[in-house]
């Protein structure tokens, strides 16, 4: 979940797509360029891939030049543990909702199952969000506070839970159907469900956070459909939200390089329709601001030296 304030999400060319371009210009060292090191070598006959043989190097680095700290085996066991009460909280959600479902039905349930496990929800008064779980409807595309919204019949609903359990975050969500979905319904959710896969298909050490987004982007275009620029993922696990930032569009080969210890949300935002948005007069809801429908599906991951590991695992299909 990356929770904004309605400056943020109107802040686009100054904030998130600032931060990619600083980002960017921090990576130059090509495969080909001479290495950083002083050696006179080329990258790619140097230090490129040996990064991760220095972990103690590494960690100073990525924390000095990106505000990343890369998280150890102690701190990625208690983020796994949060990641486990998560998908709890999304499979006891899952079981409830239906058409005649109350949005704050669902907000207590998620409030008393986290409390009563000995965590806390991350969202409850987070810069004044007033619940403990987001439950965005149809064109809602994040950020929706439960209240007196019914369910009905053929709705989409996106789910976002965030528990902090000993001291440790985890994030995740999921867009269910409400009954039987209609024709875009099923397709905005099936489209969300394939952006995240192919997110994190690209997740892994060595790749750039563009190629993440940059995969994201082109299948979810190729489909018809549009990726929201204000929200993002986020780095996660000692806090809510953490650097590095996660845009979920942009280009193969730019930005930080990936390495182990990254512990991060992927999560789109998928519009059937445009990509822009509006804010409501809550000052939290996020809706498409043609009115289509949105659907989003995040996971919590963890690079590896292999690859990844999903903190939050959940069937994608």
């Amino acid at each position: 979940m990356s929770l904004r304030t309605k400056r943020f999400a109107q802040a686009e060319e100054t904030g998130v797509e600032k931060q990619v371009l600083v980002e960017e210009r921090a990576i130059k060292v090509g495969r080909n360029d001479p290495c950083p090191c002083g050696s006179g070598l080329k990258y790619k006959k140097c230090c490129l891939g040996k990064e991760s043989s220095d972990p103690e190097g590494l960690k100073e680095k990525y924390l000095r030049d990106y505000g990343i700290r890369l998280k150890n085996s102690k701190d990625v066991k208690g983020i796994r543990e949060a990641g486990r009460l998560a998908i709890e909280l999304l499979d006891l959600v899952e079981k409830k909702v239906g058409p005649g479902v109350m949005t704050e039905e669902i907000n207590r349930m998620v409030h008393e199952y986290t409390v009563r496990r000995g965590a806390r929800p991350a969202p409850l008064n987070y810069r004044g969000f007033p619940k403990s779980v987001c439950v965005s409807v149809n064109e809602e595309i994040c950020h929706g506070i439960p209240g007196k919204r019914m369910l009905k019949e053929g709705d989409i609903v996106n789910i976002d839970v965030t528990p902090v359990l000993d001291g440790y975050y985890a994030d995740a969500s999921k867009t269910f159907f409400v009954g039987e979905p209609g024709p875009e319904g099923a397709k905005i959710v099936e489209v969300a469900r394939e952006c995240l896969k192919a997110g994190m298909s690209l997740a892994r050490p060595g790749n750039q956070i563009g190629d993440i987004g940059w995969a994201i982007q082109t299948h979810a275009e190729a489909k018809g459909c549009s990726v929201v620029r204000e929200f993002v993922g986020h780095g996660v696990g000692f806090e809510f939200h953490e650097p590095p930032q996660i845009p979920h569009y942009g280009q193969k080969g730019k930005g930080i390089r990936l390495v182990p210890g990254m512990v991060f949300t992927i999560e789109p935002m998928i519009n059937l329709g445009e990509k822009d948005l509006r804010i409501l007069e809550d000052n939290w809801t996020a809706v498409t601001r043609d009115g289509s429908l949105s659907a989003q599906f995040e996971q919590t991951i963890l690079i590896t030296e292999e690859g990844f590991e999903s903190l939050t695992p959940y069937d994608l299909g």
